[in-house]
Parts: C-alpha cells; structure tokens; sequence
C-alpha cells in the first residue's frame, strides 16, 4: 500500500473550503483529472477521472464526514481510500490536507496504481482548489450533514440530508 499526503494554506474560512469541498459534482472545474462525478446519495459518489488515453471510473463511499473537519472515503474497487481534513488555522486562513492510500502489491499493480501521477494530480488539484476558493470568496453550496458508520445525518438546520449544489454565477 502506498501513501500519499498533500497539504495546502488556502486564505478563506474553514467554513468556506469545507463548504466548497463538499460540492463534489464541481470539482472538474478545478481539477483537471476529474472529468465528471455524480453524486449518488450522500454517502455514495461516482467518478470519472483521467489524464491523456488513461481513464478511470470508480464509485466512492463516504464513510465519515464531519463539518468543518473531515470527509473519509473509501472506493468501492478497493483499490484506494483516504481522507480530508480541515484545519481552522485563524478566522480567514484553513489548512487542508488530502490522504490518499493506494492498494497495490507487484510491480504490474503499483504501475496501475499510478502513484506518482496520482501524488502530482493531488498536488496540482489542490493548488486549483485554493484558487478556485479564493477567487470566489464565498462556497458556491453547502452540505452540513455528518456521515458516521454509514448513517447519514441531517444538517444543523434539519434539512433534508442531501446536498444541493447550486452556483452563484450563473
């Protein structure tokens, strides 16, 4: 199994990162390798990603998240899972953190694996993200609901527990 760990000071609230973080289907807007995902359910995420003739679909199941803190996955295949994690570094500054734990044994599966692109898509995806927030100054949408062992919670407001994407630009 290999590890990989990216971390990122982004100048927004951690309430703004976490916000934008959440809004899944947006993330081909700021990541070049992530050519589309649909959220599912609210635990349950499908993905396409890839670079050049390389392509990937996987479904991902959040398996924890936590406002303002964390959101855990794990990809259905097997093959990864990982997490990210939010740090409130002062009022308008967040640390954020990305894990990735790619499974893999044998030459022919660590190629697979990809770890050295999958590590500079990281790299280079959160550098897109902290642009991307710090342009908008504000999160284009919010899930506030908590994931713990499967079972999803409701957001502080008791709105319905799935999230509502919506962008403010039109």
């Amino acid at each position: 199994m290999g590890t990989i760990e990216e971390t990122i000071q982004i100048a927004v609230p951690v309430r703004t990162a976490y916000d934008q973080w959440t809004q899944f289907e947006l993330f081909p807007r700021f990541m070049s390798v992530v050519r589309s995902v649909e959220q599912i359910r609210p635990s349950l995420v499908h993905w396409a990603v890839g670079a050049g003739p390389v392509r990937h679909e996987f479904t991902a199941e959040i398996v924890e998240q936590r406002p303002d803190a964390l959101v855990a996955w794990r990809s259905l295949d097997g093959r990864h899972h990982g997490e990210v994690s939010f740090l409130e570094l002062s009022p308008e500054r967040t640390s954020v953190t990305v894990r990735v734990h790619t499974r893999g044994s044998g030459l022919k599966e660590a190629l697979a694996a990809g770890r050295g692109p999958v590590r500079r898509a990281v790299r280079s995806g959160l550098a897109h993200f902290k642009e991307f927030i710090e342009g908008l100054g504000a999160a284009s949408g919010a899930w506030r609901g908590t994931i713990r062992g499967g079972h999803v919670q409701p957001d502080e407001t008791g709105r319905p527990a799935h999230p509502v994407p919506h962008w403010p630009h039109g």
